[in-house]
């Protein structure tokens, strides 16, 4: 620099920092009181859904229970139907049997 020409300059201070507001015990607990109530309140409300869910599948699986039921009596009837089939087979394999030992075969 020159010495014609003046230094100027600008200070420009450090922020300060703040200190900490102390808060005093009570003021804590009131907050975590609230923050403890408001996770009560959430938990309440996922424990009505969890039931609700329950209460549905309880209905899903007593309807599954009625179909395979049913289902197990249509199976019950059919088999009945297949062994009569079968009984009526083997009674016409026996006539055929007879038919062709009376015809000479």
């Amino acid at each position: 620099m020159s010495e014609s020409t003046p230094a100027t300059a600008q200070i420009i201070p450090f922020p300060l920092r703040q200190r900490p507001v102390q808060r005093d015990g009570a003021e804590r607990l009131q907050r975590a009181l609230a923050t403890l109530d408001v996770a009560i309140a959430n938990q309440r409300v996922a424990v009505a859904a969890w039931r609700s869910a329950l209460a549905d599948l309880s209905k899903v699986v007593s309807g599954l229970g009625d179909g395979l039921q049913r289902y197990r009596g249509n199976l019950d009837g059919l088999a009945v139907r297949v062994d009569a089939l079968r009984i009526q087979a083997v009674q016409l394999e026996r006539t055929a049997e007879t038919a062709r030992a009376a015809a000479g075969e």
